[in-house]
């Protein structure tokens, strides 16, 4: 108002007093996220994701989470709790939860390989595993899908070590490898990764009309494409992919009616709605030479695939932990989408991505006419970026 004395107007600031939580901020291959120990979340599981949202700055209708500590991408808005296991033959429980940026949810229908990495190093400094040196061997129960995973933790002067020569592409910096087993790594009921029993088939998707796919339940729900048969290559950039808002949505549509075909969502809208993370979409072609984000020049002689992937919607800037572990199960599955782009016989990858390459192994076997793969194997680095409290407005 016109001639008030603003010293004058009084300021009435409602009195919010801030929840401070124990936790790490962690980078677990080309992921981050916020890591807790169970204990000290609550134990309602409602008021625990109101919490964890709101750490992560989510919903935010400007896409920023400029209020919370998410990192306003898929790669960056991930939450992690961990805690003793209630199985005898694992050392800790891991629940992974896949925060939304724009909308109130956490989707836990799948795991992140990435962040994997980063669990065994956090369990061994938090004293919930012994520090055996040279190397300390986590047992991990991955809640998520029920599945175990192996960790091999290299330890230096009782914690987990974090320098070594470990390079990895996304990844600026050179760090410590933790090798990781996926047992079992089929996420069917009876084992088996293919969940219409056809290592291929084809989607009517509206606006694309059929659309051939190769479907595998191993690490996550996955989605196969060949990338000719969307005008694509397996060579894009994130930044020409992510400008591309046409085509994003007609790999998203594939990607919804990919998971009502594996029983994973009762309509295109509910896979939308519900269950954003899972299934991940990925398109692949035969390798090429071809320059990376970075100006790197990528031969094709140094892959044996190109692939892409999408996550939570979004082009992902390297590649998916577990599509990389999906990806090295169907490239083993004769007459697959992915077998037919390989070059070798895709028992051990060479995966060419968004931010250079992943190489990844599987075992896979036919058992009874079911497809298994007993154990797929990947190292990734990880390490410790902060520790102390994360504050939450109460109220």
């Amino acid at each position: 108002m016109a001639g008030t004395d603003a010293r004058r107007v009084p300021c009435r600031v409602p009195v919010m007093t801030q929840r401070a939580l124990p936790a790490v901020w962690m980078r677990g291959g080309t992921s981050k996220g916020l890591f807790f120990l169970e204990r000290d979340l609550p134990a309602d599981a409602a008021e625990r994701e109101a919490l964890l949202l709101r750490a992560m700055g989510s919903p935010d209708p400007y896409g920023t989470q400029i209020d919370g500590l998410g990192g306003a991408t898929s790669s960056t808005s991930k939450v992690v709790t961990v805690a003793p296991s209630a199985r005898d033959d694992c050392d800790v429980d891991y629940w992974f939860g896949h925060v939304a940026i724009d909308a109130p949810v956490i989707d836990t229908s799948g795991n992140c390989g990435n962040l994997t990495a980063a669990v065994g190093p956090f369990a061994v400094d938090a004293g919930l595993v012994p520090a055996t040196a040279p190397t300390a061997v986590v047992r991990i129960r991955q809640v998520n899908i029920g599945k175990r995973i192996v960790a091999e933790v290299p330890i230096v002067d009782g914690r987990a070590a974090v320098a070594g020569d470990f390079i990895m592409d996304g990844v600026a910096f050179p760090g410590a490898p933790v090798a990781l087993t996926f047992e079992d790594a089929g996420g069917l009921a009876h084992g088996g990764v293919l969940p219409t029993d056809r290592v291929r088939d084809t989607l009517a998707v509206p606006g694309l009309g059929d659309v051939e796919v190769t479907l595998v339940h191993a690490g996550n729900p996955a989605v196969f494409v060949a990338a000719a048969d969307l005008g694509l290559t397996g060579t894009e950039t994130p930044a020409a992919m992510a400008a591309d808002t046409d085509r994003l949505a007609r790999l998203n549509a594939v990607r919804e009616h990919a998971a009502v075909a594996m029983g994973l969502a009762d309509s295109p809208e509910a896979a939308r709605r519900e269950r954003p993370a899972t299934p991940k979409i990925h398109w692949v072609g035969p390798p090429r030479d071809h320059a990376l984000r970075t100006g790197r020049d990528l031969a094709a002689g140094d892959i044996d695939l190109c692939a892409r992937a999408l996550s939570m919607g979004r082009p992902h800037h390297a590649y998916p932990g577990t599509s990389a572990v999906a990806t090295a199960v169907a490239a083993a599955l004769p007459g697959s989408v992915v077998n037919a782009a390989v070059a070798g016989d895709g028992r051990r990858l060479r995966i060419g991505h968004a931010a250079g390459t992943l190489e990844v192994a599987a075992e896979v076997r036919r058992d009874g006419g079911i497809w298994t793969a007993p154990a797929v194997r990947l190292i990734r680095s990880a390490r410790a970026l902060m520790r102390g409290e994360v504050l939450v407005p109460a109220g």
